[in-house]
């Protein structure tokens, strides 16, 4: 999922220009991130403390065009994996109401 998404975001006018040019650190991190808030082990912490998802993107300009072109491309990568729709519906709403909580910009 996280390679599917990142692949979408490699080539797109919104989002790529908030991403390093680098993004093989950037899937390592949202993969362990999400491992961890899914209940797998705490690796993400471990190697990066505390989330702090808000302070983390403070520095990205988020509007609502970034978030929903973000929730896009996520909602495109959730359905690549081919979970029940119980399974996707919940990763879905999660990642829709933490895009929305990361909107810093009118």
């Amino acid at each position: 999922m996280v390679n599917r998404f990142y692949d979408l975001v490699e080539n797109d006018p919104v989002l790529r220009p908030l991403y390093p040019p680098d993004l093989e650190p950037g899937k390592k991190h949202l993969a362990a991130f999400l491992s961890q808030y899914w209940g797998g082990p705490p690796h993400y912490s471990a190697e990066r403390g505390h989330p702090r998802l808000r302070m983390r993107h403070m520095k990205f300009a988020i509007g609502q065009t970034e978030r929903d072109t973000w929730v896009q491309h996520m909602t495109t990568a959730v359905g690549s994996m081919h979970l029940p729709d119980e399974d996707s519906a919940m990763l879905i709403a999660y990642f829709e109401h933490t895009a929305t909580f990361l909107i810093n910009r009118p």
